[in-house]
């Protein structure tokens, strides 16, 4: 049976309305050992249903950050108001939530099947708050001293949703700065509403952000192959994909076709080339 811990909220940011970074500090001892891409499960009372409700968030933290879960979280509001969410949106600092230990399946493939190391580039698609495990993943890799290509591409509606460009702005200057022989990591996002006025100082990737997969107009490239300025094969590149599931389906709409193959459907010898979590 699962176990309630204890925790309260000990950091919000709330970058718009209905979109909010928050840190949970366990009452007592540190975080758990947990691995890059795991979720931890989040309960609050709630009044209303007379009921602990609980809900899962992939953790945006890495392992080694040992006084905090980082979340990033958008709360649901149509088509009608999310239960637990509606309930951390008006929490404050200080305020007390529950937690259950971190687990999970979609963490990072770190060897082949036959135990070879997978030193393939890594691609991480997100698309909204699906980019909360691949933060994780950057930092965690980062922190290890890992020399793999890590290339992190988000997608979302409107800029102040790209919530945590700053960092992974910074995580590509400091690889442009100390060489890819020592942080090999790119990052592009891409923004689905570019039309719109709140958009309009906008002027990177347009479009979901499975558009960076396909071909540009007139050309036989990809906006990621002119980034990373190599052809993508199942040989040299793993895709990690989270997101709705029309963000996951994008990508593998593209991907499938050009031979990669899911972890689901992994081939005989078990090696597979896109691994992914949906929700909604």
């Amino acid at each position: 049976m699962a176990v309630d811990n204890k925790g309260m909220v000990s950091y919000v940011r709330v970058l718009k309305e209905d979109l909010a970074i928050f840190k949970i500090k366990p009452s007592e001892g540190s975080v758990p050992d947990f691995k890059a891409g795991q979720f931890v499960t989040i309960g609050l009372d709630v009044p209303s249903e007379g009921k602990i409700v609980r809900r899962a968030y992939s953790i945006a933290s890495p392992p080694e950050q040992k006084n905090w879960f980082e979340l990033v979280i958008r709360w649901v509001r149509k088509p009608v108001p999310g239960r637990l969410t509606t309930e951390l949106f008006n929490k404050r600092e200080g305020d007390e939530v529950l937690w259950l230990k971190p687990t999970g399946p979609f963490t990072i493939n770190e060897k082949m099947p036959d135990g070879s190391p997978d030193n393939r580039r890594m691609v991480l698609i997100g698309g909204g708050t699906g980019l909360a495990p691949f933060i994780a993943y950057s930092l965690h890799l980062k922190a290890i001293g890992s020399k793999r290509e890590i290339v992190v591409l988000h997608g979302a509606s409107y800029v102040d949703e790209l919530s945590y460009r700053e960092l992974l702005t910074d995580l590509e200057n400091e690889s442009l700065d100390y060489g890819k022989d020592k942080w090999n990591f790119r990052y592009r996002a891409s923004i689905s509403r570019p039309q719109e006025w709140f958009n309009r100082s906008w002027n990177g990737q347009k479009g979901r952000v499975e558009s960076f997969l396909r071909p540009k107009l007139g050309t036989d490239r990809s906006p990621l192959e002119e980034l990373v300025g190599d052809r993508i094969t199942t040989e040299n590149t793993m895709f990690y994909v989270c997101g709705w599931q029309g963000t996951v389906d994008g990508a593998l709409d593209y991907l499938v076709p050009k031979g990669f193959v899911t972890e689901r459907n992994k081939r005989k010898d078990g090696t597979y080339d896109v691994k992914f979590e949906s929700y909604g």
